[in-house]
């Protein structure tokens, strides 16, 4: 259990939380949600002992294990992946020297009566009943699960930590998280560096293994999987729901229209006080009653509104000239990197106006397909583009593209055409950016800033093809809600490469598979595509 008691935390003149007070109960699922910058990693910072810059309690009982994913993380280079994994049963040696020190104590103490002497005793009993529990463990085997389970190979495991990237290295942090057990499990976007296999391992992990786990993600099938209950954060508050995410949006909206009704109320007494004290000021004989309506005023507590939602917002890629019958044929292409085969005699023709998925697990593939496509890397074999096709690539270093030197307004401004220039504070609105954000340069955003920006630069440019490289990476779910309906109502055609299941549910009517060095054509939608999958998986068991 972990007790929150009237937590403050200021940002200057602002106030992030203001007083607020919940208790984390044993196997609570939690989902953490809010717009950005209403203070979710802040607050997952703070029940991690991370950021102590705060007034009110973080209280738990002694012994708990609170296990931390942060979105950005350092890890270590000199040890393998097995080996790092394996430094997740540390504590079992900490508690092995623990259990040492107490029976030296044991022997040498007399003080049989006393309270201490009793704690000790009960203490050494507790730890010895730990450690009895946690030796049956086959702590090879279980590293060797967590890791298989997150992506790796078998043949990855002995590899030097080193030879991974970024994403594949915070596998190796969160394989030791949950190797340790913890009691309380903070995640902070556990899946962005995840594909759509190693996100259901991980569900299955947390709703079957994980004892209380509180999450940030804006993966909503995930969320939904997982989570029973909802914490949102808004202006300084918490709304706590005993809800997953998707009931959570209905009650809110209702809490919201409730607010809106409760304001109105208020603003309609706000005006017939001011109203009596404007007619009344200059009468001595109601004075007394003009000064209670001042003070009734200056006391009253004003109601709030949430945020507006904006997911109302709809926004339109713009449509480019209209291209042949078959915008991309690939004919017997095969690619390799070096010695090392990627893929092999991949063929399959995509017609003007699909919408199609690229999946597969990390590392197979994808995102080198796409770099084929575009044709910024070599291969064997043929691919041809249709009649007038305008190609729009979404890059994951898309965002490395952009102009330093202009503002986020002027890099949407020098796009945007027509009526779409009256709409452009909206549409920046709509991916999180502010009034006061739009006058930053590009220079001094943050990478998931500039990810949203040329996100929306794409927006803007006349095509009708485009393809588009885990686009939803750092957008939140509103905003993912806007994305699709924008590709859903693109008369274009698009391949999407992504890892999010309920952005590409509705959205694509076929995917491609890329793995086992090949490309594979599946009919149907991702829904239809992963119980297959699940299928095929059972039959090997």
């Amino acid at each position: 259990m972990l007790i929150v008691d009237s937590l403050k935390v200021e940002l200057g003149d602002r106030i992030l939380f203001d007083n607020i007070s919940y208790i984390i109960n044993d196997k609570d699922k939690i989902a953490l949600v809010g717009k950005n910058g209403a203070g979710k990693s802040t607050m997952l910072k703070i029940l991690a002992g991370v950021n102590t810059h705060y007034k009110g309690t973080i209280s738990c009982p002694d012994g708990t294990i609170i296990g931390y994913l942060p979105q950005i993380m350092k890890v270590a280079d000199e040890r393998t992946v097995r080996e790092e994994a394996s430094q997740a049963f540390n504590h079992i040696f900490k508690l092995q020297e623990r259990i040492e020190e107490m029976n030296k104590q044991i022997e040498t103490r007399t003080d049989y009566e006393s309270d201490d002497y009793a704690k000790l005793i009960d203490d050494f009993a507790q730890a010895h009943e730990r450690l009895a529990a946690i030796e049956n463990v086959n702590f090879d085997g279980e590293v060797e699960k967590a890791l298989l389970g997150l992506g790796f190979k078998r043949g990855d495991l002995d590899r030097p930590t080193n030879e991974f990237s970024g994403g594949w290295r915070m596998r190796i942090e969160l394989a030791k998280l949950l190797l340790q057990n913890p009691d309380v499990l903070l995640l902070d976007e556990p899946t962005n560096h995840l594909d759509i296999e190693s996100i259901g391992w991980l569900e299955d992990f947390i709703k079957t293994q994980a004892k209380a786990v509180v999450l940030i993600s804006h993966d909503r099938a995930f969320i939904d999987a997982v989570t029973t209950r909802t914490i949102e954060l808004t202006l300084g508050r918490i709304y706590d729901y005993k809800v997953n995410y998707t009931k959570y949006l209905e009650l809110r909206q209702e809490r919201r229209q409730q607010q809106i009704h409760a304001w109105e109320a208020q603003q309609k007494q706000i005006q017939e006080m001011e109203e009596f004290i404007e007619r009344f000021r200059a009468q001595a004989a109601k004075a007394v009653l003009v000064q209670s309506r001042v003070r009734q005023l200056e006391k009253m507590e004003r109601v709030e509104i949430d945020e507006e939602d904006k997911s109302h917002i709809r926004i339109r890629f713009q449509q480019g000239v209209r291209p042949g019958s078959y915008p991309l044929t690939v004919e017997s292409v095969t690619k390799r990197y070096d010695d090392q085969l990627i893929f092999e005699n991949a063929n399959l023709m995509i017609s003007r106006g699909e919408k199609v998925a690229l999946a597969g697990r990390n590392g197979e593939g994808k995102s080198t397909f796409v770099k084929c496509v575009m044709g910024e890397t070599p291969y064997e074999g043929n691919i041809m583009l249709g009649h007038n096709v305008q190609i729009g690539y979404f890059a994951q270093n898309q965002a490395q593209l952009l102009d330093e030197d202009l503002t986020v307004f002027e890099t949407i401004d020098r796009v945007a055409e027509g009526d779409i220039r009256t709409q452009i504070r909206n549409i920046l609105g709509a991916f999180m950016f502010n009034r006061d954000d739009s006058e930053k340069k590009v220079r001094v955003l943050s990478g998931g800033e500039r990810t949203r920006l040329a996100m929306i630069k794409l927006l803007l440019e006349p095509v009708n093809f485009l393809i588009l490289d885990e686009p939803t990476n750092h957008l939140d779910l509103r905003t993912k809600e806007i994305l699709k309906q924008a590709i859903l109502d693109y008369d274009g055609t698009v391949i999407l490469v992504s890892h999010d299941r309920d952005f590409l549910d509705g959205l694509v009517t076929k995917v491609y598979e890329v793995g086992d060095k090949r490309v594979t054509e599946h009919i149907g939608g991702i829904k239809e595509f992963l119980a297959k999958k699940k299928a095929e998986a059972q039959l090997t068991l």
